[in-house]
């Protein structure tokens, strides 16, 4: 295409190509892919440089038969093909010549696909759905909003789940009701936990598992192929293009019926391969270049999507409210936000207020990137130091949390506050605001932009990073040892009284570990998998954690989200080393429970009495119980706080 512009000033030929590409072949309709109703199928592609588009269709995903039909070039780089009636079911690839070679390719906007993703199917949506689908609805929004991160296969790959063998591992598994005895497992233990929403890792078609393979392959799912698609390999049926699709739909609803909401991790920075089908439909438009011709990988996964372009944008922006309406997501969770633009994160953003309502679907993700990218000219990157140039309703992961609780994320013997580090008390006491009042590189707009953490599917889990931390020499993941679980619950009880949203690894609460493996993506699924005994040897921490989840939504000073809500935080005070306390203006519109808090945290190793004001107090939380009420007695000016614990007290 570079051949059909003339060259103009300063730019290089690739640049100066897209930017006239954009100007002449931008389309904005929302019908690319294939369209099906009941008596109707269209076929729509989008490739300026094609010189022909062949439609291949077939009866079978891997039939080798099909019937060919050409399709009619139109306005904007537009190629269209209709059928007069339900092509429902059927296979299809295109044929593409550019160049005067001809290219065989999937099409890139499929709603469905055949097995591993390598053909695309006809759909009309309808027939997809759960009987009763069009009545699901999002539970009503709670009090705060606490994310449960987990992977589909992790959650019921356990024999001990008690899910029947051929859900394991699957999309089923979220329908099948979690039995209460001895224990709850699956969706009975996540109802009773109390979070508000399920952050599944990525579950839109990815390349590197074989769908037709054995249940013992695994991975995280971050090597995206068909965008609009739901992963085969979670479906109990991966021949038929459909199964997959409903039984997504099935979970979705199972979830929402549980009262919780569903966010779903999108990976729209790369793809699996650079020979993609939007590289083959368009060469050289979608991705990013290096000035001497070589793919950039800032994504560290071989290749960067070009967000900034016209057609780059309207595909991601689309595609999430694809999702959004055809599958009732609540909130997308975007890997490597920092390779895309504050600019189509704030379109996103706007456009799904305008479809559902302002905030109604929740939106955070990673404000970082593996290495640098080349940004297309006039777009700004949506990392964190650009935070406060993304709309306020846009989350980022606060890894300075995340840090200064529990030590740096790639150094593992590197301790934070909680488990043996040092001169962090000033850290922590601007943590609790969310980092609004400094201490950080950046300020977001509000503390409702920051999300935290202190441990997800990346790097070490919690326990691992605190095992190998605080017993450096012979670590042993599989040991309860009680300082670890000490300083676990600090460390819970910290991010639990930060002002911000909430964000748990699943497991995190029943002392999850890895073994000490700080990148499992591609592990045995038995090193992934949630293991549902531990709920029962680790039930303390599991109550610790339902506790602080109860208590947080109590608490309007810590739910507050406006910009100004970093000034309900007063008295900050470092009392010792590793001893530091505040205040809280807990009071609510409405009625509340407490108008004050006072909340301690003790990251030292011994017992310290720290002053309590004038008042009747009442302690709702300590180092070992949560959501508790202990009233303190008249005159008593000072409470004992055990050494690696917290208190939260109330008045």
């Amino acid at each position: 295409m570079a051949a059909l512009f003339e060259r103009k000033g300063f730019m290089t030929d690739r640049e100066f190509t897209n930017i006239k590409l954009d100007e002449r072949f931008r389309y904005d309709g929302k019908d690319l892919g294939a369209v099906c109703a009941e008596n109707r199928t269209i076929f729509k592609a989008w490739s300026p440089a094609a010189e022909r588009i062949v439609l291949r269709l077939y009866r079978e995903d891997r039939g080798a038969h099909c019937m060919e039909r050409e399709m009619m070039r139109g306005e904007r780089g537009v190629w269209e093909l209709a059928f007069e009636r339900s092509l429902h079911g059927m296979y299809y690839d295109y044929l593409v010549r550019i160049d005067g070679a001809d290219t065989v390719t999937a099409d890139p906007y499929a709603r469905a696909c055949g097995c591993n993703g390598a053909r695309s199917m006809v759909v009309d949506l309808r027939l997809t759905d759960p009987e009763g689908f069009d009545k699901d609805r999002a539970p009503d929004a709670q009090e705060e909003r606490i994310i449960y991160e987990l992977h589909i296969k992790d959650f019921s790959y356990d024999k001990g789940s008690r899910v029947p063998e051929a859900y394991r591992g699957k999309y089923m598994a979220f329908t099948v009701k979690g039995e209460e005895e001895p224990y709850p497992v699956c969706m009975e233990y996540l109802r009773r936990l109390g979070v508000t929403h399920v952050h599944l890792l990525p579950f839109f078609d990815y390349g590197s598992v074989d769908e037709s393979g054995d249940e013992e392959q695994y991975n995280w799912g971050y090597d995206p192929v068909n965008f609009n698609v739901p992963e085969g390999s979670y479906a109990t049926d991966v021949k038929d293009g459909t199964v997959r699709i409903r039984e997504c739909k099935e979970m979705i609803r199972s979830l929402h019926q549980n009262g919780l909401r569903v966010i779903m991790d999108v990976v729209y920075n790369h793809t699996y391969k650079e020979d993609s089908w939007l590289q083959r439909m368009m060469p050289g438009y979608y991705y990013r270049y290096e000035e001497d011709g070589s793919l950039s990988d800032g994504s560290a996964c071989g290749n960067d999507i070009a967000a900034g372009r016209a057609m780059v944008d309207n595909y991601i922006a689309d595609s999430v409210m694809y999702w959004a309406k055809e599958y009732h997501i609540d909130g997308f969770r975007f890997d490597l936000m920092g390779l895309l633009t504050v600019e189509l994160m704030n379109r996103i953003r706007s456009e799904l207020d305008g479809e559902f309502g302002k905030g109604e679907k929740f939106l955070y993700g990673e404000p970082w990137r593996a290495d640098a990218s080349p940004m297309e000219r006039g777009t700004r990157a949506a990392l964190k130091e650009n935070t406060r140039c993304l709309d306020d309703g846009i989350g980022i992961f606060s890894d300075d949390t995340r840090d200064v609780i529990k030590g740096h994320v790639f150094e593992e013997k590197e301790p934070g506050f909680v488990n043996g580090g040092s001169d962090l008390e000033h850290l922590v006491l601007h943590a609790v605001t969310g980092w609004r009042d400094g201490g950080a590189d950046f300020c977001p707009l509000s503390c409702g932009q920051i999300i935290n953490y202190v441990s997800a599917h990346d790097n070490f889990t919690l326990w691992d990073k605190l095992v190998l931390s605080m017993h450096r020499e012979n670590p042993d993941f599989t040991r309860h040892y009680e300082d670890v679980l000490a300083a676990n619950r600090l460390a819970a009880f910290i991010y639990f009284t930060c002002q911000g949203n909430l964000f748990m690894q699943a497991g995190e609460e029943f002392g999850r570990t890895k073994l000490g493996e700080e990148n499992s993506y591609c592990s045995r699924p038995e090193i992934n998998m949630l293991r549902w005994d531990q709920t029962v040897e680790f039930g303390d921490l599991v109550e610790y954690y339902r506790g602080l989840i109860h208590l947080r939504k109590k608490l309007p000073g810590l739910c507050d989200k406006s910009p100004g809500a970093e000034m309900r935080i007063t008295a900050k005070s470092i009392h010792r080393d590793g001893v530091v306390s505040f205040r809280v203006n807990n009071r609510a519109l409405e009625n509340g429970n407490w108008e004050e808090l006072l909340i301690i945290y003790n990251a030292s190793k011994e017992d310290y009495a720290v002053p309590v004001p004038e008042g009747s107090w009442e302690i709702l939380a300590d180092g070992r119980e949560a959501d508790c009420r202990r009233r303190i007695e008249e005159g008593v000016r000072e409470v004992p706080v055990e050494g690696r614990s917290g208190m939260l007290l109330a008045r």
